[in-house]
């Protein structure tokens, strides 16, 4: 407990100051969020019921919340991001080493940014602006975007929708892949999609949906 106040004081007083050299350095809380300043260096995040906040060119190892979302600034360095109930936004040229999971929220990569491992969520969009997934995109319920000149290596998959929520007829997700995007790999869909192809994109084996092909920045329907 000591040293984790301790941590507290170095990260909020030095006012948005540089913490070179502290990737040992664990925050845990519990009912609230955490802040980290711009350059900082810091170790694992963990939080439940609170979201995190990652400032500009700063670095941390996993990131993890329940009950909250999590926000990166441009240019940062991380090894994971995940989240149970809370969406996932991330800025530009940022690189993400391993995974990035949410169970119920969205998820959205800005230009530049690099994912090592798998994008993957269960209720909530997905979506992509000129970034790369190494890693594959997973999800049930959620619209797709990969957006123009987004590469994607891995394929897709759309699983099965089991919430007890969407019984009946359930809406069809809308699975985009934009201008001059690539997804390398097999697209397989477990249940019906709109899915919708750039003539200009490159993409892999589909499974379980047909492709239609758009023109233009968007599909017009």
């Amino acid at each position: 407990m000591i040293r984790f106040a301790l941590l507290l004081v170095c990260l909020f007083a030095v006012d948005g100051v540089a913490l070179a050299g502290n990737d040992d350095l664990d925050i845990d809380k519990v009912n609230g969020s955490i802040h980290v300043p711009d350059n900082a260096t810091v170790g694992k995040l963990s939080t439940v019921n609170g979201g995190i906040h990652i400032g500009t060119e700063a670095h941390a190892k996993s990131v993890e919340t329940v009950n909250g979302g999590i926000d990166v600034g441009r240019g940062g360095t991380l090894d994971s991001l995940e989240t149970v109930n809370g969406g996932i936004r991330v800025a530009e040229k940022v690189t993400i080493a391993k995974t990035v999971e949410t169970v119920n929220g969205s998820i959205t990569l800005s230009s530049g940014t690099d994912v090592g491992g798998k994008l993957s969520n269960v209720n909530g969009g997905i979506h992509i602006d000129n970034a790369h997934v190494g890693g594959g995109i997973e999800t049930a319920t959620g619209d797709v975007e990969i957006g123009p000149n987004s590469r994607v290596e891995g394929g897709i998959l759309v699983n099965e929708d089991h919430s007890w929520f969407h019984m009946g007829t359930p809406r069809k997700p809308r699975i985009i892949i934009g201008p001059h995007a690539t997804v390398q790999g097999t697209l397989t869909f477990k249940r019906e999609v709109e899915l919708f192809v750039s003539d200009s994109a490159t993409i892999g084996k589909v499974e379980g949906a047909t492709p239609v092909k758009y023109s233009g920045e968007h599909p017009s329907n």
